[in-house]
This record gives structure tokens, sequence and C-alpha cells, in this order.
């Protein structure tokens, strides 16, 4: 009974493997309690997700997306960009301080060139054995 779903599911989600991630996936939501949009007809819930995709109920591009948010660890936010003013405030600011003091060169990984990075790093020097480790 489930392979004749399968094949109706073929022409909603061209590839296979996609179609078996996202049909898990939509089982495993209906038996956390999901509401289901089509009879059961004392079918198991991966039967009811397969004839959920075939029947269209569900789009497969937003089962894409929801699983593909469920699976995430690290969700990662878009952080407004600093002005160009506050920069230039924060510059100036550190430029102000005792000239006696020496200040720790800081790099900004972000605004250098590739060439840059690579001359830094061949410069890093190993370092030395020690006996005790």
């Amino acid at each position: 009974m489930a392979r004749v779903t399968v094949e109706d599911c073929i022409d909603k989600v061209d590839n296979r493997f996609e179609l078996v991630l996202l049909a898990s996936h939509r089982a495993r939501l209906i038996s956390q309690g999901a509401p289901i949009t089509i009879d059961r007809d004392n079918d198991k819930n991966p039967v009811v997700a397969l004839r959920e995709i075939a029947d269209e109920m569900l789009s497969p591009g937003d089962l894409k997306e929801d699983l593909i948010h469920s699976l995430q660890k690290h969700v990662e936010v878009d952080e407004p960009e600093p002005d160009a003013s506050s920069l230039i405030a924060s510059e100036s600011s550190a430029e102000v301080g005792d000239e006696d003091e020496e200040q720790p060169d800081t790099l900004n990984f972000d605004q250098m060139s590739e060439e840059e990075l690579l001359a830094g790093i061949e410069g890093l020097v190993p370092p030395e054995k020690n006996d005790d480790y």
C-alpha cells in the first residue's frame, strides 16, 4: 500500500532520498502531536506523511525548510553593522590615550586581504618543544 504512495510522491519530490527525509520528518511531527490534514484510515504515521505529500496537503519546500530548521543547533542572527561614525569615534578615542603606554596590536581579519593573511601566517613561529609535555 505504501509503494503506491511513494510512486505518487515522486512527481512532487524528485529525489527519493529527499522524499524519505521529508516523510520521516513529517511522521515524527505527527507522532509528536501535529495535526494531520487527511483521514488516517488506520494507517501508520509514515504512510500518512507520504499521503499528505502525495495529495499536496503539505508543500515539500515548507517541509524541507522545517526539517533544516529542526536540525540547526546554532541559528545565526544578523546583527546590524556599526555605522562609520561610531568606528571613527572609537579610533579617535584610541589615539587620544597615553603615548607612553603600549597599545596592543589588534588585527581586524575581516578587512585584511588574503595576501596579508598569508604573510602573517608565514611570519608565525611554531612554539618551542618542551620536555614537560
